[in-house]
């Protein structure tokens, strides 16, 4: 599936579509119709959500040359699939992209996934597996040191960047003293608390039978 192009007769077909209420989508409104553009060599199924905007934007707008894609009172998103699936579901999965390519950005800024370096594939392609690894190491760490009553998948992703300001890169002196070594935080490292937990946690990761015995319950899988 992709996103529609912006053009007249489209907005045209919007306009004159059958819409109908949108309660499994962030929409007010949806429909779906089959239509052929300029060029195309058959009509493909179109889906599209619309929002009604607010009186204040409205009102703010009246006096600017309006998009295309909208009217004064929608605006409008569409896509064109070959999917079979209901539209709530179709507009779901077009939403992951946007996900995706967040992912993807986070990847190529913090895990330094865009840095080739070298011009040989497979130098390129062990790069790009340990740059995967850390990602995912940090994924794992977070989920690693969440309260034990919350919801492994309701919780929200923390970035490469805001883990390493949390938990790397922070203000710290190495100490020894009669035959031990210990480390001393600042006093202003607001998440002390938090970082001791997670270390407590990751020192008690022990094998047991065929793997590790859980450390929080419930245990991550």
């Amino acid at each position: 599936m992709i996103s529609a192009r912006k053009t007249s007769r489209l907005a045209e077909q919007l306009r004159q579509a059958e819409w109908t209420p949108s309660p499994k989508t962030d929409a007010d409104a949806q429909c779906e119709f089959w239509y052929q553009p300029d060029g195309w060599s058959k009509k493909y199924r179109f889906v599209a959500v619309r929002y009604e905007k607010s009186r204040e934007k409205v009102k703010a707008e009246e006096s600017e040359q309006y998009q295309l894609f909208e009217t004064s009172q929608y605006k409008y998103r569409a896509f064109v699939t070959s999917m079979a699936e209901p539209i709530h579901f179709v507009v779901w999965f077009y939403n992951q992209r946007g996900g995706a390519e967040n992912l993807i950005k986070e990847a190529n800024n913090d895990a330094g996934l865009a840095a080739h370096p070298s011009g040989r594939f497979d130098v390129n392609r062990n790069h790009f597996q340990l740059a995967m690894l850390a990602y995912n190491l940090n994924c794992w760490l977070m989920l690693f040191n969440r309260e034990p009553q919350d919801d492994a998948t309701q919780l929200r992703h923390t970035t490469l960047a805001t883990a390493r300001l949390r938990f790397l890169f922070i203000a710290a002196k190495i100490w020894r003293h009669a035959g031990r070594t210990g480390v001393s935080y600042s006093d202003h490292y607001e998440e002390q608390g938090l970082f001791q937990r997670l270390m407590d946690r990751l020192r008690r990761i022990v094998p047991g039978g065929s793997g590790y015995a859980p450390v929080l319950q419930p245990a991550l899988r």
